[in-house]
C-alpha cells in the first residue's frame, strides 16, 4: 500500500512541479511518519523515501535510534525549549522555529554538540489562533536577531495553512509565504537564506508546489490516517 501510496504522491509533485516550471529536484517529499510505528517507516524506506517528518521529540528520538542512519530527520511540530536537548544532534532540520527563545536554546545546545543547526522560521500566514508560528510582520525583526546567534542557520520559511475543502483556498497562503521570503532575501541578511520554503500537507501540496514550496510536508496520502491514541506526549 505504502509503496502504491509513494508512486501516487511522486506522480502528482511531478505534475505540479512541471506545472510551475521548474526543476523536479526543487521539491522534496517529507514522508510525515507521526504515530506510525518503524515497519511502516520502513516500507517507505525501502521504497526509496530518505526525508522523515515528526511532530513529537520523543518519536523522532525512538525513531532515528532504530532506523538507518542516511535518513533526513525533519522536527516539524511544536518545539519545547526544554526538548531541543534531545533532538540537536539528530535533525537535518527544524521547521518549526518560533521565537528568538527557542532559537537561543537551539543555539546554545548546538554549541554543546560542537555542530551547526539548520533551522526554518515558522510563520503564521493565516493568523489562526489554533496555530502557532510568527505573524508576518514580526518574521524580519526576528530573522535579524536569530542570525546573530552561534551554531544556527535560518535557512528558509515554513507554515501550516488552514485546514480547506478547496485546496486553492490556500495558494494566497503560500503565494504570500513565497513573497514573503523574496522581502527577506532583498534585505541581505548575514546568516540568512531564504532557499526553503516548506509548505504544503496532503490536502494541498500541489498547490504549495506551484507557488514555490521546497518540501511538502505529506503523511496522509502516503501512511493512510493517522491513530492520535498513541504517542500523546511530546
Amino acid at each position: 500500500m505504502i509503496r502504491d501510496n509513494l508512486e501516487d504522491v511522486r506522480s502528482r509533485i511531478a505534475d505540479a512541479v512541471k506545472r510551475s516550471g521548474r526543476a523536479e529536484e526543487d521539491v522534496c517529499l517529507i514522508a510525515v511518519s507521526k504515530t506510525k510505528p518503524v515497519e511502516m517507516l520502513m516500507e517507505a524506506y525501502e521504497a526509496g523515501v530518505r526525508d522523515f517528518g515528526e511532530n513529537k521529540v520523543q518519536e523522532l528520538v525512538a525513531k532515528y535510534e532504530e532506523m538507518p542512519k542516511d535518513i533526513r530527520w525533519h522536527m516539524i511540530g511544536h518545539l519545547q525549549t526544554n526538548k531541543v536537548k534531545y533532538i540537536v544532534d539528530k535533525a537535518y532540520l527544524i521547521h518549526s522555529v518560533d521565537s528568538v527563545k527557542l532559537a537561543r536554546e537551539i543555539s546554545k545546545e548546538a554549541q554543546k554538540h560542537g555542530k551547526c543547526c539548520d533551522i526554518l522560521l515558522e510563520v503564521n500566514v493565516a493568523d489562526e489562533d489554533s496555530k502557532f508560528g510568527l505573524s508576518c510582520d514580526e518574521v524580519l525583526s526576528v530573522a535579524e536577531e536569530i542570525a546573530t546567534l552561534p551554531a544556527i542557520r535560518i535557512k528558509g520559511l515554513m507554515t501550516v495553512a488552514p485546514y480547506v475543502d478547496d485546496p486553492e483556498k490556500n495558494r494566497p497562503v503560500f503565494g504570500k509565504l513565497k513573497q514573503l521570503s523574496v522581502d527577506i532575501t532583498s534585505k541581505n541578511i548575514d546568516n540568512v537564506s531564504m532557499d526553503i520554503l516548506s509548505m504544503g500537507m496532503s490536502g494541498d501540496y500541489e498547490i504549495a508546489i506551484e507557488e514555490g514550496a521546497k518540501y511538502v510536508r505529506v503523511g496522509t496520502s502516503v501512511f493512510g490516517e493517522r491513530n492520535y491514541s498513541i504517542n500523546k506526549e511530546n
